[in-house]
């Protein structure tokens, strides 16, 4: 997913009725904000979808079902590694990449136990990538069922194969960012950060764009920041709206995906606050931090003159 532009790839939520089914025609409606928003490509059946409580029919209906909303407008990427072994892993890599998305994605933390060695997790990626044929992969360091992060010589001998294309990272450290980002250059290869405390820098890094869960509460305005970051024109407006995130940070994460899934009903969004995931008590506090966080952010996007769509 390499591009000259810096892009935002939304992690896209799943929309649930109050019975706990998918909800379909809510799911078309957000992955229309998305489009709408400007966003550059789409992460389909990852943590923010809740990926580890759907099925694994439920995962495929869900991605294809947002394919066939997003009718080729965007690129689609999607995970398709979630445990096992290895043969396991590459089959259900198979059935996503049908599906018709740009590169499927392994979770890194679903390809070796968190004590075994590097040169074990290597060895299972290779050999992923051997079963797999030429379909494009990516990487996401998902922090469930525990964060492991690629080191950049790593992620590099992935990228040399020609078959890694994309990379959502969860390192946290822009030191290692500029690591990868130099050992990968010039490769067919895009690092989305999900970091967005240090999004502004890790654009100016390199990073082919933001990957994070903030999209899920304002998409247009990650879009924004990536259009803007080194416009000198809107220094001072990057400034205000990197800050704006990094205030926010704290309840965006509270009992999320619960509270941006409340942010997009406050935006007129047709969506349950369902979730299958065990997040803790959406209280009366946090409400009223959603709710102040729905304010301010109205305020901010009015400043900056950014449309919505809903």
């Amino acid at each position: 997913m390499e591009n000259s532009q810096k892009g935002f790839i939304p992690v896209m939520l799943t929309p649930f009725l109050s019975n706990g089914n998918i909800d379909y025609p809510a799911l078309t409606q957000l992955t229309e904000i998305y489009l709408q928003a400007g966003s550059s490509g789409l992460f389909a059946n990852c943590l923010s979808s809740e990926m580890f409580e759907l099925s694994g029919k439920e995962r495929i209906q869900a991605i294809k079902h947002v394919i066939k909303v997003v009718n080729g407008a965007v690129p689609v990427v999607a995970t398709g590694t979630f445990g096992g072994p290895i043969t396991e892993q590459a089959d259900f890599v198979k059935e996503v990449s049908d599906s018709g998305v740009e590169a499927v994605i392994a979770i890194t933390s679903l390809l070796a136990e968190e004590n075994e060695t590097d040169e074990v997790f290597n060895d299972r990626v290779f050999d992923l990538i051997d079963q797999t044929g030429k379909i494009p992969l990516g990487f996401y360091e998902c922090p469930v069922p525990y964060k492991r992060v690629l080191k950049p010589t790593q992620l590099a001998d992935f990228v040399s194969t020609g078959r890694v294309i994309y990379h959502k990272d969860t390192c946290l450290d822009l030191g290692q960012i500029k690591e990868k980002l130099k050992l990968t250059e010039g490769k067919t290869f895009g690092l989305y950060d999900a970091y967005i405390v240090h999004a502004v820098e890790s654009l100016k890094a390199g990073a082919s764009g933001l990957s994070c869960i903030q999209g899920n509460y304002f998409p247009e305005l990650i879009v924004w920041l990536c259009d803007h970051y080194n416009d000198e024109a809107f220094k001072d407006e990057v400034q205000v709206v990197q800050q704006f995130l990094i205030d926010n940070m704290d309840v965006m994460h509270n009992v999320y995906p619960v509270v941006s899934k409340y942010f997009l009903q406050k935006r007129g969004l047709n969506i349950s606050t369902f979730t299958r995931r065990n997040v803790g008590s959406f209280t009366p506090s946090v409400v009223k931090e959603v709710e102040t966080l729905f304010d301010d952010y109205t305020l901010l996007r009015n400043n900056l003159n950014i449309k919505v769509f809903i």
